[in-house]
């Protein structure tokens, strides 16, 4: 199945969560929805801080305006992806807009998807969102949580996971355990860790990244049964090397 269509992300505003790939996933996703040529323009954007990516995108505009600098390109018949962002913050990343931002942005003609990042993770494989996470749109039309397949057999740690100590309250782990695939599917089904802030009509898709072998699409599939398991606000996940050029392993439904 085509990416797009397996996360649910062609087109209205599409927000990453989680941890282990959200921007691989953003830009992937971007890369896609450019190459269907169908009039529409892709846009990534953030609601939180964002690494510099410009080489990820056809450009990125620093702006106080973003539905004005996406309407002037979309008006231009540009293809994208477009990169939209307050301000550069150090040498090393952008600012997010606040979350109202985004709807101003989706509301242009011919944009689409509007690809969010929506919270931080540190590059870690695994993380539970803190007290102000994550920072999603109320008009988010889809909301992919994300997880690494390889935080599976790691030690609940700061080296892998982000926010550790929310970790555990969501899985009764304790520092130093060992994560088990059941764990991830805790956190991932969960409203205060996974479906965290998801707003009422968006449509959740968790996905499980890093699916590199057969050892960790049996990791995957086992997180994917126990995230439908768990709960009825999820209907499908995505099992994906969101790095390859045909990213999805599987969709369990």
């Amino acid at each position: 199945m085509d990416v797009l269509t397996a996360l649910r992300a062609d087109s209205g505003v599409v927000c990453a969560v989680g941890a282990g790939g959200k921007k691989t996933t953003l830009y992937a996703l971007a890369d896609r929805a450019a190459d269907r040529r169908d009039g529409t323009l892709p846009v990534v954007t953030a609601t939180v801080r964002i690494p510099i990516f410009d080489p990820q995108v056809d450009r990125v505009e620093v702006t106080e305006d973003p539905a004005a600098a996406v309407e002037a390109a979309a008006s231009a018949g540009d293809t994208g992806p477009l990169g939209v962002v307050p301000e550069r913050e150090g040498s090393d990343r952008y600012r997010g807009y606040d979350p109202s931002v985004v709807g101003e942005v989706a509301d242009v003609d011919g944009v689409g998807p509007v690809l969010v990042k929506a919270d931080g993770a540190r590059t870690r494989l695994f993380k539970a969102p803190g007290d102000r996470e994550p920072q999603l749109p109320t008009c988010a039309d889809t909301v992919v949580p994300i997880a690494s397949a390889r935080a599976v057999g790691k030690p609940l740690a700061d080296d892998h996971v982000h926010r550790p100590e929310r970790v555990a309250e969501l899985t009764g782990l304790r520092p130093g355990d060992r994560i088990r695939a059941d764990d991830v599917a805790s956190v991932l089904a969960s409203r205060r860790g996974g479906l965290s802030g998801v707003p009422d009509g968006a449509t959740p898709v968790p996905l499980v990244n890093m699916v590199d072998d057969e050892s960790l699409r049996a990791v995957g599939e086992e997180i994917a049964a126990g995230v439908l398991d768990r709960t009825d606000a999820v209907s499908r996940v995505v099992l994906a090397r969101m790095n390859a050029p045909d990213p999805v392993v599987d969709v369990v439904e």
